[in-house]
């Protein structure tokens, strides 16, 4: 049978020296609201001065879908 090597807490620390948690950064958008770097803003749509999600096409799009489940429930 194989001894096993002993893991000293030196070793152990390093190996866990990566496991750190990063906060996220937070940069302010155009619209004056902040978002998280490098993601569409969430009050807006924008990145990097175009539109990147239709937020008022994907409002019209929730609405239509509750009306249409609630004339489905009556």
């Amino acid at each position: 049978m194989v001894v096993r090597m002993r893991h000293t807490r030196a070793h152990t620390a390093n190996r866990r020296s990566h496991h750190a948690l990063v906060a996220q950064t937070f940069a302010k958008c155009e619209c004056g609201a902040m978002r998280v770097s490098h993601r569409a803003c969430p009050s807006c749509g924008r990145y990097r001065g175009r539109v990147a999600v239709d937020l008022a096409a994907r409002v019209q799009s929730k609405m239509a879908k509750k009306a249409k489940k609630d004339t489905a429930q009556k």
